[in-house]
């Protein structure tokens, strides 16, 4: 048998969460992100990040934990990459600055891709990466 189907794309990305209340805080005022209408609720919030694939949002989904979950290095999660235009990147940059919000950044010279590093309230890393338009792919 074949396999008759092709994965298009991410549908959610879920974390479990140690301080919900700072986390929710953080990815709606630090990252920006929207709440998806209705998609709040006692200890569940959902982000939207983008249209996804034939009509399934792409949502970012945190959950309150009962029990503190790893995180930073000893987790599994190595980070959490969003996506977002090159030309958008300085201003990540000085908005960070502005608020006193710790960030590294990094090239990925093989693909042509920057990022930006910080980390959330409960230490998960967050990478908003771009690729630079002006990266040519190096030559065969």
């Amino acid at each position: 048998m074949t396999r008759s189907f092709t994965v298009q794309g991410l549908g959610e990305i879920a974390i479990r969460c140690r301080d919900f209340d700072a986390m929710v805080r953080f990815y709606r005022d630090v990252i920006g992100l929207e709440t998806v209408e209705n998609g709040h609720r006692d200890g569940i919030h959902f982000f939207h990040l983008h249209n996804g694939v034939a009509g399934h949002t792409c949502v970012l989904a945190l959950f309150r934990s009962k029990t503190p979950p790893v995180t930073g290095a000893p987790s599994s999660l190595h980070h959490l990459a969003l996506s977002l235009p090159y030309a958008e990147q300085d201003a990540v940059m000085d908005w960070y600055r502005a608020r006193g919000i710790p960030f590294s950044v990094q090239e990925f010279d093989w693909i042509g891709w920057r990022g930006i590093f910080t980390r959330d309230p409960d230490g998960n890393t967050v990478e908003l990466v771009a690729r630079d338009p002006a990266h040519a792919p190096p030559a065969p």
